[in-house]
């Protein structure tokens, strides 16, 4: 059993964000628990898929996570998790007095704020944000506090208006054909990374035409299938420079790229790092 701290080690934000922590936090196979905290925990899936059987207190939820699935784990709530593989989640931790904050700005009463437990939700604001502070983590936070600050608070608030007592929807659909096929299509992306990937390809293991796939896809995501495909390659790219055991060439083949130079044209644009810097820091 591996005891995952409730506020995983990482960088604090200073000043204005203090109120906001973030990780890469990476598990091994088995039972991992993460005792409670005091702030709202935000889990984004940022490996290859995975199964779980996943707990929030007496909530329970189990099935395959996908890449950039998102777990929100309310204040004070233990959660757990039973993988069947390696499990890779960028962690962002965000203090209460934050989430009270931007509710008091919406002129309502914090007192009547309760963040709401979810399993495996798509969530495309959130994932954005979630990726802009892991390429902020990576690079060393270049940009400065006040792009920081936008960030911390942009999710806060989107955790409130979609996430809490205060949303106009207390209860999304996970399920449902759409989202059903949607996996069918990212799980499709997940285990065909390393090769040539057509649109076809990819509508016809979703059971969808191409017609069909590309607006769905952008609606739910929140990107395009080409943007997701280069995401995914550069992240699972960061993963293997990470362990240290591939040449920078080997990776950009490993995961789809037909060169180097393409594999760090993207990675500096989405993570703000070069692969050999990424690698280095890694030894």
């Amino acid at each position: 059993m591996i005891m995952r701290s409730a506020d995983p080690p990482a960088k604090r934000l200073s000043g204005a964000t203090q109120g906001l922590r973030v990780s890469l936090v990476t598990d091994p196979a088995g039972l991992v628990e993460s005792p409670p905290c005091d702030g709202v925990r935000v889990c984004i899936h940022a490996g290859p898929p995975v199964y779980a059987v996943c707990r929030h207190g007496s909530q329970q939820h189990r099935g395959t996570i996908m890449f950039g699935d998102v777990d929100i784990i309310p204040p004070r709530t233990a959660a757990s998790w039973e993988l069947n593989g390696p499990d890779v989640d960028l962690v962002v931790t965000i203090d209460e007095a934050l989430l009270r904050t931007v509710v008091q700005d919406g002129r309502r009463d914090p007192r009547g704020l309760e963040i709401r437990s979810r399993f495996q939700i798509r969530d495309a604001r959130i994932e954005h944000i979630g990726w802009a502070l892991m390429a902020e983590m990576e690079s060393g936070y270049p940009s400065g506090e006040l792009y920081l600050e936008g960030l911390a608070v942009g999710l806060a608030a989107s955790i409130v208006q979609n996430h809490s007592s205060f949303a106009r929807d207390p209860s999304p659909v996970r399920g449902g054909k759409t989202a059903r096929r949607l996996r069918e299509a990212t799980s499709f992306i997940e285990d065909n990374l390393g090769r040539r990937l057509a649109l076809g390809d990819i509508a016809r293991a979703a059971g969808w035409s191409v017609s069909h796939l590309t607006p769905q896809f952008r609606r739910s995501i929140g990107m395009s299938v080409h943007q997701y495909v280069i995401r995914r390659r550069v992240d699972r790219a960061a993963g293997l420079l990470r362990t240290g055991t591939l040449s920078v060439s080997q990776v950009a083949v490993e995961v789809g790229f037909c060169h180097q130079s393409l594999l760090a044209r993207h990675m500096r644009r989405l993570l703000g790092v070069s692969p050999r810097d990424l690698r280095e820091r890694a030894s």
